[in-house]
């Protein structure tokens, strides 16, 4: 039996009421289940708690519902008094019940016994989109994720901020018409819980129909260039959608571009947003541009380590220059190029260097400034930690960088070191940090180069089939180019190989049995004697062809055998951006009765049999300042190399003129010239542009010998069929993506493509990168390309080029290297024999596989 209270009316009417406002809701009076005794208190009395029991409580622990209420066995507690209203309010409190109530369970003397009624709020178990793309369900449960927790109580708020988040989802892709429903179902498989379905309308997207301007004096077409997000309905694929903080970050962009000008004081009075009977927005602004400004009076203040006039030379603004706070900042702090204030302070130790440009007077159009700088004590490097190198030994990254302990700091030794880390080809380029804690008060700074490694090593395993009867070709190579020789013996150090020591392993075979095999092994230690930057490279290969049958007199074979040690080194002068490498080859070329044309001399004597010696020293200076390998932003490469053989006609008196042609070049003589250049610069919005150029030329000491018909040069194709049959072959094969070898004239002689002394090649390249994930790099290009090949040097014709232009994807696999495609359209070649349209006689696809060829 369940007893209820009753007070006298007359003493304690005011306070039932108040009390019947405050608790009737929350279930403190209850109707017996069997009978009901009402009991008369003339005032309310004191008991003590004997026992509570909670009730209803399927998901929530009773100690935990019994101690929020504050109520304890033991304790002393009126009926009807102010512990109950609190005890109720607190569980109300929590959220969690849709239904509180507290009852006298039973009384014996003035000991009372409570039991705590609750219903507990649904559980959510599942929910569900409805009207909604199954590709929109991930983003869309991204969004509503961040409110519904699986198992976690269902509320008005809780169902509000999920549907508002699926709002906020789509009006940023454009439809801000878009409606949500919520409906709550009980679920078929849990007790006391719900799915939620999300019932989405989103409506027509709303597109920008035209954006105008008033006030202005600046074309309002070049306004509109600055709104990077915000755009009108103008271009066919160009997307248009308003979404109000791209809109507000917008006409920031607008102000910023208006100071560029001059105008400082430039301001968007007012702005007006309304739609158009199509449904279309509509927005225009109301600009006050204010005066156009200029620079009039620039003063230092506070300068002592470089005078006046070198800092002005540094800052670069003149008198009667357009006042431009955006060029002053660049000029003043951190501009990409190294050429700002703050960099001629920060690369003499000055990190505590601060300059505050102040406006001190405008007259008319004009401006005063005085730059006042705190120059601040010069900095000491305390301590470089390097973290994050889990692979790769730290004496590899020390020795790379260019910030040691005891000198003084400099931002341009940090940006170097930096480019050297990430030139080592092991570390994620995206995710790499320095971290630079000073200590102000000893004058010092540590620098902290946090790294991730990535995986650095390749593999390549794959099979081709070639024409002609030559079958299957397989190929096996593995690059090693974080190796460790002297862990080689350490069983602890194979995890599964012995790494860590940046040395270069690789190994290399490709065959399909009697018709056409090759070996390559190469071992580069970078650092030689681990003190200089001297790199060591041994290097050896075996390549053998042969085709035809010894029995029916058609049998032809080439071998060609050879080794190349290089030594290293970096400059210091002109700069330490510089190279010198000195490469010495030996190689052996036999012959015999090879009819496949590519060798042949000036004489037009196409080179079948003997045995050829090529003996030469390769010089290659290069310079180099590009950041990244893989995706270079920016930077440049340049670099020129010479490759001679001893002049052995100086030394006896044979009359070359007389002798055969395998007497003659017996042992090759000739010098030999390549110069590459690539240029990178970042344009907008991740666009890359490339750059190239390569020109090669080889050519005799002695013309009655005239030009080796070895060591030449192969334009055209995509370079990977060639590589495989042409690697290591003599000729140096270099692709022109939309024409094959035997589209260019000069590479045509008596029906056979043969290798020419002389080619140029120039390409530009706009690249667009959509991953630069370590793990995958990958970006699409357009390209424009030009090149050709020449017989002689009277030929020779920097303009005289064959064009091309074009698209291709590359994918970057660490295990595997470069992978991908392009597709060149060559404009200045005859169309294809029995190809049609113009993209079958004119187009052509060129593969890439492992390698990116030249």
């Amino acid at each position: 039996m369940i007893d209820i209270i009753k007070m006298s009316q007359k003493r304690f009417l005011p306070y039932i009421l108040s009390l019947f406002v405050f608790l009737a809701p929350l279930g403190i009076f209850a109707q017996a289940t069997d009978s009901l005794q009402i009991i008369d208190y003339g005032a309310p009395q004191e008991y003590e708690i004997g026992g509570i029991k909670v009730v209803g409580a399927n998901f929530s622990d009773d100690n935990a519902i019994i101690a929020i209420t504050g109520l304890k066995v033991g304790d002393k507690v009126r009926v009807p008094g102010e512990k109950i209203y609190r005890a109720i309010k607190a569980l109300w409190k929590l959220r969690l019940f849709t239904d509180v109530q507290i009852y006298q369970e039973k009384k014996i003397g003035d000991v009372i016994f409570l039991e705590i009624f609750v219903q507990e709020r649904p559980r959510l178990a599942r929910h569900s989109f409805k009207n909604v793309k199954k590709s929109r369900h991930d983003e869309l449960n991204d969004e509503v994720n961040k409110f519904l927790l699986k198992g976690g109580i269902v509320t008005d708020n809780v169902k509000t901020n999920a549907s508002n988040a699926i709002k906020e989802y789509y009006v940023g892709k454009g439809f801000l018409d878009v409606a949500v429903s919520v409906e709550e179902l009980p679920d078929d498989k849990l007790v006391n819980a719900v799915k939620l379905v999300f019932d989405v309308n989103k409506g027509d997207k709303v597109k920008i129909q035209d954006i105008t301007f008033s006030g202005i004096s600046i074309k309002a077409k070049k306004l509109r260039k600055k709104m990077d997000n915000t755009k009108p309905k103008r271009k066919l694929f160009s997307s248009s959608r308003y979404v109000k903080e791209d809109y507000e970050a917008d006409k920031k962009s607008i102000i910023a571009y208006y100071n560029t000008l001059g105008f400082r004081d430039a301001l968007i009075e007012s702005d007006s947003i309304w739609r158009e009977e199509d449904g279309d927005l509509r927005i225009h602004m109301n600009v006050n541009e204010g005066n156009r400004y200029y620079f009039r009076n620039i003063v230092w203040k506070g300068n002592s380590i470089y005078d006046e006039q070198t800092l002005a030379t540094v800052l670069g603004i003149e008198k009667g220059d357009i006042y431009n706070t955006e060029l002053l900042e660049t000029r003043l702090r951190f501009s990409q190029d190294g050429r700002d204030v703050s960099t001629l302070y920060l690369d003499n130790g000055y990190l505590f260097f601060n300059v505050d440009p102040v406006e001190t007077a405008i007259s008319g159009d004009s401006i005063d400034l005085e730059l006042r700088i705190s120059e601040g004590p010069q900095a000491t490097i305390d301590k470089v930690v390097i973290s994050g190198n889990d692979r790769t030994h730290e004496h590899v990254i020390r020795r790379e960088l260019r910030t040691r302990p005891g000198e003084k700091f400099s931002r341009s030794a940090i940006i170097r070191s930096q480019r050297e880390v990430i030139n080592l080809g092991y570390f994620n380029p995206e995710t790499m940090d320095i971290q630079t804690p000073v200590n102000p008060q000893q004058g010092t700074v540590d620098i902290e180069y946090v790294l991730e490694e990535k995986p650095s090593d390749q593999l390549e395993l794959s099979a081709g089939w070639a024409g002609g009867g030559r079958g299957v070709i397989g190929t096996l190579g593995v690059s090693f180019n974080n190796f460790s020789v002297r862990n080689i013996f350490k069983k602890e150090a194979w995890s599964p190989l012995p790494q860590g020591d940046g040395q270069r392993l690789s190994l290399r075979a490709q065959t399909n049995g009697r018709f056409f095999q090759s070996y390559n092994i190469s071992f580069t230690e970078p650092w030689l004697g681990g003190k200089k930057p001297t790199s060591f490279t041994v290097a050896g290969f075996y390549n053998r062809f042969a085709f035809g049958d010894r029995a029916f007199n058609n049998f032809q074979k080439f071998v060609i055998a050879g080794a190349t040690v290089t030594l290293g080194t970096r400059l210091k002068w002109p700069d330490d951006n510089f190279i010198s490498q000195t490469a010495l080859t030996l190689q052996n070329l036999s012959l015999e009765n090879w009819g496949r044309g590519l060798f042949i001399t000036d004489e037009g004597f196409v080179v079948t049999d003997g045995n050829y010696y090529n003996f030469n020293i390769t010089q290659t200076f290069t310079r180099s300042t590009v950041s990244d390998p893989l995706f270079p932003k920016s930077g440049s490469r340049f670099s020129l190399a010479v490759g001679l053989t001893p002049p052995y006609s100086l030394f006896n008196d044979k009359d070359y003129r007389k002798l055969s042609v395998g007497e003659k070049f017996k042992f090759l003589e000739y010098h030999k010239w390549r110069i590459n250049a690539e240029w990178y610069t970042e344009l907008f919005d991740k666009f890359v542009l490339k750059a190239d150029a390569k020109i090669g030329m080889i050519d005799a000491y002695n013309d009655d010998i005239g030009i080796s018909p070895f060591e030449r040069f192969q334009l055209g194709g995509d370079g990977l069929a060639n590589q495989q049959f042409g690697a290591y072959t003599g000729v140096d094969i270099i692709s022109l993506r939309g024409y094959d070898e035997n589209e260019l004239p000069a590479n045509l002689q008596n029906g056979s493509v043969v290798a020419t002394p002389i080619f140029n090649k120039f390409t530009i390249e706009l690249r667009y990168p959509l991953s630069l994930n370590p793990s995958s790099t990958i970006y699409a290009l357009a390209f424009l390309q030009g090149g050709n090949s020449y017989r002689t040097f009277r030929d020779y014709n920097p303009f005289d080029i064959r064009r091309s232009v074009g698209m291709g994807l590359r994918v970057f696999l660490p295990m595997f290297g470069t992978l991908g495609f392009d597709y060149g359209i060559g404009f200045d070649k005859s169309p294809a024999a029995g190809e049609t349209g113009f993209l079958g006689q004119y187009g052509r696809f060129n593969i890439i596989l492992g390698f990116e060829p030249e």
